[in-house]
C-alpha cells in the first residue's frame, strides 16, 4: 500500500458497510490482503523508539507465507538493522532475496543484493549522507513506494528506474522499467550479508541468459550476533535475465587474509575503499573469490522492461535450479504477483473478522501476516534439506523442515496462536527441532535456531513450552518419546539443578524461566504416565521460591555462594538487575505455572492486585520502552492476563484493550518494539480476538475484550473435531470494552477463561459488552479461581 495514502480503504470500507450487516456477507466480501500494510513496523530507528532496541524491524518487500525467499529493499548495512531496511533512510542500496523479520542481535541473511543502475559502474553502495565514498545507492521517491502482500514497488530517482518485486516460496522476481540510456545495467553484490559479509562466493555464466553460483556465510563473516550466533550457511542461486548477457563482467576484491570481516569492519571506509578499487574482469565465464560482484550492461529505450528471476536454495546449486524450474521458469511477473497474493489470501483466511475500523482491520491482518513469515520453509521443492549435521537429507511426508525459531519470544503468543489456526506448522517446527537435535548428536533443544545454528541467543528452554503446549492440545505428530527425552536432556543441560536456582548473571530471569519450563516437562510427563518424572519436574518448577527475598518482598538475584546481590534503591525498576532486557518488577510476574504460590510469596491477593494496578497505571501512554508494563519486550506479555487469575477480570479487559489501542498502529511506527519473528503481532491477533493463554502448557485460555465484533477461527480437521470457533462481541466499540455476560454455544457462561478443548470442538463464544465493569461476571464460581482449595499440582 502507499504509505502516503490515508484513504486507501474507502472502496473496501463500502464493502464492509454491507458485509458487516451479515456474517455470511462478511465471509463473501472480505479479502484479507486488502488490509495488509507491510510498512507497519518497518523501522529500525533508535531515535523513534527512544531505546537501543529500535522499533519493529520488519521488512516491506515481497514474500509468500512462510516462504524461503523475501525480495526486499535494503537501505543500510552495518549497525543493528536486521531487516536491512528502515523507513527514515532516504536511499536504497539494492534488493536482497533473503531477509529476517523483526529481530535484534544485528541480524543475518540479506543475501544476493541486486541493483539496477545506469551510467558509470560503482562497485560499492556507498554510504547515505557520506560523500567520502561514492556508490551505486540511489535516492528514492517515497510517494511511489508501494507494498502489498506479495508485492513491492518503488522509483529510484537517481536513475529514473521503477523497481517491482514479487516472490514464490523458493524464488523471487524483479521487474525493472528503465529510462532511455545507452549504459543501463543490473549489478549484483554477491558478498552482501546483513550484519557482516559472505566470505567466499562463486559465479558462473551458464548461457546467454543465466548465471548460477553460491555464497558462503560462516561466523567469521559476522552475521547473526556478529558471529557469536554461529550461523554457518551457504546460499545457492540460479538467476535468469530476460535480456541477453552480451556485455557482462565481474569485480573481485583482494581482501587480505588478516582483515577482520564482521559487522563494523565491512561497513568501514577502508574496507569499502578496497572494494571500490576492485578490477573489472571481462574475459571469464566463471569466478571464485572473497568478495565478488557481477554485472550485465545493455542499452534501453524509454519505458523498456527487463525482468530477472532467481531461484534460491540452501542445499546446492542443483536445488536452486530445480526450485527455479518448478516454481517460476515459465511465469511472468504478473502471474507471480497474482499467485503470491492468492497464497496470502488463503493463509490469512484462517481468521475472519468483522467490525472495527479500517485501521484496526489493517493492524489485525498485517499482524496476522507478520506471524506467517516464520518459521519459514528450509526444504527445497524436491524435499531435500540441510540437516543439523550439515548433511543433506530427504524429507518424508511427515513434516516440512523449517527454520528461524525465536524461542524466547514466540512461545508466549506466536505458537499458541498457531496451535489454533495452523497445528501442522507447530508439528513441523517440533519435528525440525527434534531432528536437528538428533542429527547434530547434541540431543537437546536450541532456544534460538537459525539455519541449524545452536546460537545460544537469549535464555530459558522455550522449546519445552512449545512441546508441552502442543502435546496437551493434541498435536502429537512426531516421535513423542524422543521429544520427551530431549526435553529432559535440555533441562539437565540448562537449568536450576546444581543449586536449586541459577546464580548471577541474570539470576532472576534464568531461575524463573527454567522453573516454568521444568513445570512444562512435568505436565508432559504426567500426560505420558511418567509419575516419578512428574513429581521431580513439578518440584523443580518451584525453584522460583529460591530467588524471592521475603525481607524485600520481591525477587532478588543471588550469587553462587547463596548470598543476595546488593539491593539498590531502584532495585525493582533497574534494568538488567538480575534480568535480561527487563527489570525485576517486569520479570518478577513470570510465574505463570503457579500463580497462587507467587501471590502467597508477594503478600496475598489484595496486595498483588494493588501492585499490579500501579504497574499498569504508571505505564506511559505511548507504551514505548519503559520500566513498568513494557509491551515493547516479551517478559511482560502474560501480565495483563494475571488479573483474570486474580479474580478481577475487568482489569484484564481494560488493559488488553488499552494495549491493542496504544501499542499498535497502522503506521511505520506501529509496533512499539521489535516484531520478534511474529511474537508482537501474535499477541495482538489473540488479544484483539478476545482470547490469549496465560500459561502455555496449560489448556486454559483467558477471555478478554475483543477489538472486533466477530472473529472466526478456521480449524484443521486433521487435528480438531470442530470446523470453526467464533467469538462474537455484541454492542462492541471502544467505550464498551467491558464484558457484561457471556454465552458459550448458546448457554450462559460465567468463567473468564475457556479450555482449549472448547475451541478445538468448534463453537461460538458470545460476549455482551458494556461501558462499565461487571464485577460479578467471571468470578462467581469457586472453581474459577486459582485460589480455590485445589492446588496447581492437583488440577
Amino acid at each position: 500500500m502507499y504509505k502516503t495514502t490515508t484513504n486507501l480503504f474507502l472502496g473496501c470500507a463500502l464493502l464492509w458497510a454491507t458485509a458487516c450487516s451479515s456474517p455470511h456477507a462478511a465471509k463473501e466480501e472480505l479479502k484479507p490482503t486488502d488490509y495488509v500494510n507491510p510498512f507497519i513496523g518497518a523501522s529500525t530507528s533508535v531515535g523513534a523508539a527512544g531505546v537501543y532496541h529500535g522499533l519493529g524491524k520488519t521488512f516491506p518487500g515481497a514474500t509468500t507465507p512462510y516462504g524461503m525467499v523475501q525480495v526486499s529493499p535494503n537501505t543500510i548495512m552495518g549497525g543493528d538493522n536486521s531487516s536491512g531496511y528502515s523507513d527514515e533512510h532516504k536511499t536504497i542500496e539494492g534488493f536482497a532475496f533473503t531477509q529476517m523479520s523483526g529481530v535484534g542481535w544485528f541480524g543475518d541473511l540479506g543475501n544476493f543484493l541486486v541493483m539496477p543502475t545506469t551510467g558509470k559502474l560503482h562497485k560499492v553502495a556507498g554510504k547515505e549522507n557520506n560523500d567520502s565514498i561514492k556508490g551505486y545507492r540511489s535516492a528514492y521517491n517515497k510517494a511511489t513506494e508501494t507494498a502489498k502482500a506479495g508485492y513491492y514497488s518503488v522509483e529510484l530517482t537517481d536513475y529514473g528506474i521503477k523497481v517491482e518485486s514479487s516472490a514464490t516460496p523458493h524464488c523471487g522476481i524483479l521487474r525493472f522499467t528503465y529510462p532511455s540510456d545507452g549504459q543501463s545495467r543490473i549489478q549484483i553484490d554477491l558478498a552482501r550479508r546483513v550484519g557482516g559479509t559472505s566470505t567466499a562466493q562463486y559465479v558462473k555464466v551458464i548461457d546467454d541468459h543465466t548465471i548460477q553460483g553460491w555464497m558462503k556465510c560462516p561466523p567469521e563473516g559476522g552475521g547473526w550476533g556478529n558471529g557469536e550466533g554461529n550461523a554457518d550457511y551457504t546460499v545457492y542461486y540460479y538467476a535468469q535475465f530476460s535480456k541477453p548477457l552480451t556485455d557482462y563482467g565481474f569485480w573481485s576484491a583482494d581482501i587480505p587474509d588478516h582483515w577482520v570481516r564482521k559487522r563494523d569492519e565491512v561497513a568501514s571506509i577502508p574496507y569499502l575503499t578496497r572494494i571500490s578499487q576492485s578490477p573489472v574482469i571481462k574475459d571469464k565465464k566463471e569466478l571464485e573469490g572473497k568478495h565478488l560482484g557481477f554485472f550485465t550492461e545493455f542499452p534501453t529505450e524509454e519505458g523498456e522492461i527487463v525482468e530477472m528471476k532467481v531461484g534460491i536454495s540452501f542445499v546446492d546449486m542443483e536445488g536452486a535450479a530445480t526450485n527455479f524450474e518448478r516454481e517460476i521458469a515459465v511465469k511472468d511477473f504478473e502471474q507471480v504477483k497474482r499467485e503470491a497474493n492468492e497464497l496470502w489470501d488463503k493463509e490469512l483466511g484462517r481468521v475472519r473478522i468483522s467490525g472495527g475500523t479500517d485501521d484496526e482491520k489493517t493492524i489485525f491482518y498485517t499482524a496476522l501476516y507478520h506471524t506467517m513469515i516464520d518459521p519459514r520453509i528450509y526444504t527445497d521443492v524436491d524435499g531435500r534439506y540441510v540437516g543439523g549435521d550439515g548433511k543433506i537429507y530427504m524429507s518424508d511426508s511427515t513434516f516440512t523442515k523449517r527454520t528461524i525459531f525465536s524461542g524466547w519470544d514466540v512461545f508466549r503468543s506466536q505458537f499458541p496462536l498457531q496451535t489454533i489456526i495452523n497445528p501442522r506448522l507447530v508439528s513441523d517446527e517440533l519435528n525440525s527441532l527434534i531432528t536437528m537435535a538428533d542429527q547434530s548428536k547434541r540431543e537437546y533443544y536450541e532456544r534460538w535456531e537459525l539455519l541449524n545454528a545452536y546460537s545460544g541467543c537469549m535464555l530459558g528452554n522455550p522449546a519445552l513450552s512449545v512441546l508441552a503446549d502442543a502435546y496437551i492440545k493434541g498435536i502429537r505428530t512426531y516421535d513423542v518419546e524422543k521429544a520427551y527425552q530431549y526435553a529432559v536432556n535440555t533441562s539437565g543441560r540448562f537449568g536450576n539443578d546444581s543449586l536449586g536456582y541459577t546464580p548471577e548473571p541474570l539470576s532472576i530471569s534464568h531461575t524463573l524461566e527454567y522453573a516454568y519450563t521444568d513445570w512444562c516437562i512435568s505436565q508432559l510427563a504426567k500426560a505420558l504416565g511418567k509419575e516419578d518424572d512428574f513429581e521431580c519436574f513439578y518440584e523443580k518448577g518451584q525453584a522460583y521460591h529460591a530467588v524471592f527475598d521475603k525481607e524485600k518482598g520481591w525477587f532478588r538475584p543471588r550469587m553462587a555462594d547463596g548470598s543476595w546481590v546488593t539491593w539498590p534503591e531502584d532495585a525493582r525498576t533497574k534494568e538488567w538487575y538480575g534480568c535480561i532486557e527487563a527489570n525485576a518488577y517486569q520479570q518478577g510476574w513470570f510465574v505463570p505455572h503457579d500463580v497462587p504460590g507467587m501471590v502467597e510469596l508477594m503478600g496475598g491477593k489484595e496486595k498483588v492486585i494493588a501492585d499490579l494496578t500501579d504497574f499498569f497505571n504508571n505505564t506511559p501512554s505511548d507504551m514505548l520502552w519503559n520500566v513498568y508494563y513494557n509491551h515493547a519486550n516479551e517478559p511482560v506479555h502474560f501480565v495483563p492476563f494475571l488479573f483474570n487469575r486474580l479474580g478481577v477480570p475487568w482489569y484484564t479487559q481494560k488493559w488488553t484493550r488499552h494495549t491493542c489501542e496504544q501499542a499498535y498502529a497502522n503506521s511505520v511506527e506501529g509496533i512499539v518494539g521489535n516484531e520478534d519473528v511474529g511474537q508482537m503481532s501474535a499477541w495482538y491477533v489473540l488479544a484483539a480476538s478476545g482470547i490469549h493463554p496465560s500459561c502455555p502448557g496449560d489448556t486454559r485460555m483467558e477471555i478478554t475484550s475483543p477489538v472486533f465484533d466477530q472473529i472466526e477461527f478456521r480449524l484443521d480437521p486433521d487435528y480438531y473435531s470442530g470446523d470453526t470457533f467464533t467469538v462474537i462481541a455484541h454492542n462492541n466499540h471502544r467505550k464498551n470494552s467491558y464484558i457484561q455476560r457471556a454465552l458459550l454455544n448458546g448457554k450462559e457462561y460465567n468463567r473468564c477463561y475457556l479450555d482449549f478443548s472448547d475451541i478445538a470442538a468448534g463453537g461460538i463464544l458470545e460476549l455482551f459488552m458494556g461501558d462499565k465493569p461487571n464485577e460479578k461476571w467471571g468470578v462467581d464460581r469457586e472453581e474459577d479461581s486459582t485460589f480455590s482449595t485445589k492446588t496447581n499440582k492437583e488440577k
